[in-house]
């Protein structure tokens, strides 16, 4: 049966017209042009040809490096650069600053533009480079406002939060933020599932329509286990203080953050342990958390700073008084940013990881005391109470914000359901 089946199709496809015997036509019509009367320019002539290119700076870079870089061959702007005052205090070795250059088809410097914004600035400062009349070159300062722009962005955890950002295009603040809001719904050092999902929206800082750094995030979820969490941040009016609630309005605030360093690992926990320098079996009373040298310290909740100083084996340490006879503690710092009586609250900066006093390695000591009492740090913050939900006057406005979030978020998570589909 198969051989006459085979046989039966190649008769019938034996029996098909060869391409070659068919008869072919040539059709020949004339067409109006285009263009108009005018010729067309002399496309030879390139000399009023401009050539743009963007980068960032590096911090090794010298002028002909960077130059090189952008594609432009110009020792006159190599020397300018190296001799140029403003260039050498904002340019050159200043990583991480946004570049943008104009050339001639022969690959001159016409205009060089770094953009940079400096830390909780609202303005971004411009260094211009541009080629004179006379044909010299010239440098300016200038400062502008930053736009706001919003931004989206979803993921899906592999291995871990970091990982999935960068494979999303999420910047590392957004993720340290996302992890901070979630931090009392979430252990992000040991809860995350391969599959777990989230979204975002978030503001991003933008010079000249291009993003120099991320704002603020202004609403996520996150689904963790298949447990779906989701946060918004609303502040009634600029003056007032904003604070991240959920879509239907309860608070994410607690009295306590769960870290006072963002997004770390825990090194040393509260727990009986083998003492690094004394060698002996002792009570740790608080929690260490690694993270390098310079790391932002952060307080857990609103206070007075009691002491801050030099005190025996914690070496540089911050002591801060909170309500109800609570007390916390952050030792071994390289730096301390406040000073005694000062009124902080939840989340300042009042200073950095070190390894100051009794350490062997940077990190931070971190302790809780309640009536002088030492206690797990991480228990506490976990049964410390939710600050009150949205109030009926606010209502109305926060229901505005919020489905206008939701429709974000659903947006957002439409280009991660595209993404695995493809």
């Amino acid at each position: 049966m198969l051989l006459t089946g085979g046989g039966g199709a190649f008769a019938v496809a034996s029996y098909a017209p060869d391409a070659a015997d068919l008869p072919m036509v040539t059709i020949t019509e004339s067409i109006p042009s285009l263009a108009t009367d005018t010729a067309l320019a002399d496309l030879s002539d390139l000399s009023g040809l401009a050539l743009y290119r963007s980068d960032a700076t590096r911090s090794g870079d010298t002028p002909e490096a960077l130059l090189q870089r952008l594609g432009i061959a110009d020792p006159d702007a190599s020397r300018f650069l190296r001799g140029d005052d403003l260039s050498q205090q904002n340019l050159l070795g200043r990583a991480g600053r946004l570049l943008t250059a104009e050339a001639t088809a022969d690959h001159h410097l016409t205009k060089l533009t770094a953009r940079w914004a400096p830390d909780d600035s609202s303005d971004f400062q411009r260094l211009v480079v541009e080629r004179q009349p006379d044909g010299s070159l010239a440098s300016r300062i200038e400062s502008a406002p930053l736009t706001v722009g919003t931004r989206l962005g979803s993921g899906e955890i592999r291995s871990s939060l970091f990982a999935a950002t960068d494979a999303s295009n999420i910047p590392d603040a957004v993720a340290v933020q996302l992890a901070d809001v979630f931090s009392s719904r979430i252990d992000f050092r040991r809860a995350l599932r391969k599959g777990d999902r989230f979204t975002v929206v978030y503001e991003s800082l933008e010079a000249d329509g291009e993003p120099l750094r991320t704002g603020r995030l202004l609403s996520a979820e996150f689904t963790n286990g298949g447990k779906t969490h989701s946060a918004v941040w609303f502040q009634s009016t600029p003056q007032a203080k904003g604070a991240y609630y959920t879509l239907d309005g309860q608070s994410m605030n607690r009295a306590y953050l769960s870290s006072p360093v963002q997004y770390t690992r825990v090194s040393s926990g509260f727990k009986m342990r083998l003492h690094p320098i004394l060698n002996t079996w002792r009570a740790h009373q608080g929690v260490d958390l690694a993270a390098p040298t310079g790391t932002p310290v952060r307080t857990v909740g609103d206070g007075v700073v009691e002491f801050a100083g030099v005190q025996n084996g914690y070496g540089n340490v911050i002591y801060i008084k909170h309500a109800n006879e609570h007390e916390t503690v952050y030792a071994h710092l390289s730096r301390v940013d406040v000073h005694q009586g000062q009124a902080i609250t939840q989340g300042q900066v009042i200073g950095a990881v070190g390894q100051t006093g009794w350490a062997t390695g940077p990190h931070l000591h971190f302790e809780f005391r309640v009536k002088g009492a030492q206690q797990d740090p991480m228990a506490i913050a976990e049964r410390s109470d939710a600050a009150q939900p949205i109030s009926d006057a606010q209502r109305p406005a926060f229901e505005r914000v919020a489905g206008q979030m939701r429709l974000e978020l659903a947006s957002a998570a439409q280009t991660l359901v595209t993404a695995r589909a493809e």
